[in-house]
């Protein structure tokens, strides 16, 4: 099914999953990396986005909402949708499978991430240690795992709706272009979760 042809709802799904929930991630990931460098540069970066102009205004309506309905609605196309839009490929189904198994560890990761880290101390949020928050929340083994599954999770989430989002938006037609996506999904894929890991990994050095 082509884009033309996909209803609005699905079409918005398939957007807000590159932008601007993709550019997030990978933006998220990097300042995450920030850690490496100790708790000062890192609770210094944090702060500073939150002291931005209307940041929280940005925070929900540019990145809140679209992960929501990103996430609500792909729960919803997961007990749906029985086809790969990539189905002319030996692997279009078990990345569809693999998608939606991403997705629901990527949707349960998030809320555990908001609730533990932005959702408390609203009052001075700004105030808050949150370098120490996270070193403290991931001293726990089984949730450092759980982190590391969400980081991973997502990172391939992204690069599997990338490569389904050219396919079905007819922007790589044939396979040479579909393997060329391919490809750079891969890597982009291997980038993220090298920062992603290195990121979190820092919080317990």
């Amino acid at each position: 099914m082509n884009a033309g042809a996909r209803p609005w709802p699905r079409r918005l799904h398939s957007i807000t999953g590159l932008v601007p929930v993709g550019g997030f991630l990978a933006f998220h990931l990097y300042e995450n990396s920030l850690a490496a460098r100790g708790a000062e540069a890192y609770n210094e970066a944090a702060h500073r986005l939150q002291q931005m102009p209307f940041a929280l205004a940005l925070e929900v309506g540019i990145i809140g909402a679209p992960i929501l309905y990103h996430g609500i609605y792909g729960l919803f196309l997961a007990g749906q949708e029985r086809q790969s839009p990539i189905g002319n490929l030996r692997l279009g189904r078990a990345l569809l499978v693999a998608q939606r198994i991403t997705g629901v560890v990527v949707f349960a990761f998030i809320g555990f991430h908001l609730w533990t880290t932005r959702l408390v101390q609203l009052a001075d949020h700004g105030e808050l240690d949150l370098y120490h928050l996270v070193r403290s929340t991931i001293a726990n083994p089984w949730i450092y795992v759980f982190y590391l599954a969400g980081i991973l999770s997502a990172t391939f989430h992204l690069a599997i709706g990338l490569w389904t989002f050219s396919i079905a938006w007819d922007l790589a037609r044939g396979e040479k272009a579909q393997r060329i996506v391919a490809f750079v999904s891969a890597g982009l894929f291997l980038l993220l979760s090298a920062i992603g890991v290195r990121a979190i990994a820092a919080f317990r050095m």
